[in-house]
């Protein structure tokens, strides 16, 4: 095999395994335990997006392509940041009870 190859493979088996990993730990969550897991999933997504940003602005992307993949793992990122905090937010709102939004409102019972 060429010299390239190998760490692309070694690369490639880690991507399965922690695809695979990610899926079997998310399929054990209790469904209680979901939002606070999804606004730490939301903070390590803002860490992507800057080490995206590194990787998209960087001085040794010699190449069309790696700057073309910094730049839309930039915006997949940012997208699924944004989504993930607008997910969030309406599974809070599900969590409060009717008479506490009534009673912030100013309503009696």
């Amino acid at each position: 095999m060429p010299e390239q190859i190998i760490p692309f493979i070694y690369l490639l088996y880690v991507l399965v395994l922690s695809v695979f990993l990610g899926f079997a730990l998310i399929n054990r969550v209790p469904p209680l335990l979901h939002t606070p897991l999804m606004s730490e999933a939301n903070a390590i997504c803002g860490i992507i997006i800057v080490g995206a940003l590194v990787a998209a602005g960087s001085l040794d992307a010699h190449s069309p392509f790696t700057i073309f993949l910094g730049v839309s793992a930039v915006a997949l990122a940012t997208f699924n940041l944004v989504g993930g905090y607008l997910v969030t937010e309406r599974m809070l709102k599900m969590f409060k009870s009717k008479s506490s939004s009534q009673g912030a409102k100013g309503e009696k019972k």
